[in-house]
């Protein structure tokens, strides 16, 4: 991780004063009367000033730092308002739950001289926020979103997993699970993924296969694999890809690799013409080797409609009939964040989501 070569200022922080001693005090100083034994070494606690108001709160703490200085900690909570986030210059911030936009923007401002670092650790209760959109629609080379899911919580076993997932109430499971924005009502696919998984397998040659493709430049280039059991009537999605800003000589030769005998589906704005060769992009990519089926993707009445492919996939899904290998994480990504706002598909973040279903409008056209 981040090291400093001098003693530092930080600030550390949650929604309120109680929450702020119970957790994030609590697991770097210790509890209350058993200061030392938190993450930060008891030898190296100088000298720490209680807060006001609330027992056994640190206002601020001093460390003693390995370059023979000292670093300050400072305890803040979000109910003291933006300003009292004023004026400092800081070389780390960390919050602890889900920070309103403008207390996570003063907290990027006080490190921008130093070049400074924030992080957020958080389960996204509160939804499609501000600031969740901001990590997860507004890519931006200093920011990163990193998921955990109860799954990489290695500390508890099957069982234990089962339980917890068990004592969730159902609009809470996916954000307490797998740390996607709850949606509510909104998610297009209310589904459990565990019914939806399955573990990356061989399968018989009379499986015929199918991908689909979605183009894109500034938004990903996205693209699925998949084969199907007839007998059962049943999907399954065993590979992805999502790139963006990158040419179709690129894509197709990934596409290749895959298995360039394998028909691929494509949407209609494959017929739409490239600005710099004046070439379809479909065109394109046939003359790069890809196996595109002779026609846009549609249903066998000719009809391109989005809720009807997406209520074909629900329908599949909640029969059984579609499932998705467990490792392809990108998929999984969207998938979670799906959802409707006003009633209407927000068309962000959805690239996987698109290319899934154009495969099953265009199921039929799958070969072995």
């Amino acid at each position: 991780g981040r090291t400093w070569a001098r003693p530092i200022a930080a600030w550390a922080a949650s929604e309120t004063a109680q929450t702020t001693r119970d957790t994030l005090q609590r697991l770097l100083l210790g509890r209350p009367g058993d200061w030392g034994t938190g993450a930060i070494p008891g030898d190296t606690l100088l000298s720490q000033t209680a807060a006001r108001g609330v027992a056994g709160l640190v206002d601020t703490v001093r460390v003693r730092h390995a370059s023979g200085g000292v670093s300050t900690l400072t305890f803040k909570t979000y109910d003291q308002g933006r300003e009292r986030w004023q004026g400092e210059t800081l070389d780390l911030v960390a919050f602890d739950e889900e920070p309103p936009l403008d207390l996570y923007l003063e907290g990027l401002t006080r490190t921008n001289a130093t070049h400074g670092r924030v992080w957020l650790t958080f389960t996204p209760l509160l939804g499609m926020s501000a600031v969740v959109r901001r990590f997860l629609y507004e890519p931006a080379p200093d920011r990163i979103d990193i998921n955990m899911t109860i799954h990489d919580a290695l500390h508890y076993d099957a069982a234990q997993r089962a339980a917890l997932i068990a004592g969730y109430p159902a609009h809470q499971r996916e954000a307490r699970i797998n740390g996607a924005p709850i949606l509510g009502s909104g998610r297009i696919f209310p589904v459990d993924e565990a019914a939806l998984a399955f573990e990356a397998m061989a399968f018989p040659r009379h499986f015929p296969a199918l991908a689909a493709l979605d183009f894109g430049w500034d938004h990903p280039t996205a693209a699925v694999w998949a084969r199907w059991d007839r007998d059962a009537d049943t999907v399954y999605v065993y590979d992805a890809y999502r790139v963006k800003e990158a040419t179709p000589v690129i894509h197709a030769a990934a596409f290749r690799a895959r298995g360039a005998w394998i028909p691929m589906a494509w949407p209609h704005d494959g017929y739409q013409h490239s600005k710099d060769s004046g070439e379809a992009l479909a065109a394109q990519y046939r003359r790069q080797g890809v196996n595109l089926l002779p026609d846009h993707a549609a249903f066998p009445d000719g009809s391109i409609g989005v809720e009807a492919g997406l209520m074909e996939l629900l329908d599949r899904m909640l029969t059984g009939r579609f499932k998705v290998a467990r490792h392809l994480a990108d998929w999984w990504e969207e998938f979670r964040l799906y959802h409707r706002a006003d009633g209407k598909v927000v068309k962000e973040y959805d690239d996987l989501m698109a290319a899934t279903r154009y495969l099953i409008m265009s199921l039929r056209f799958a070969r072995t």
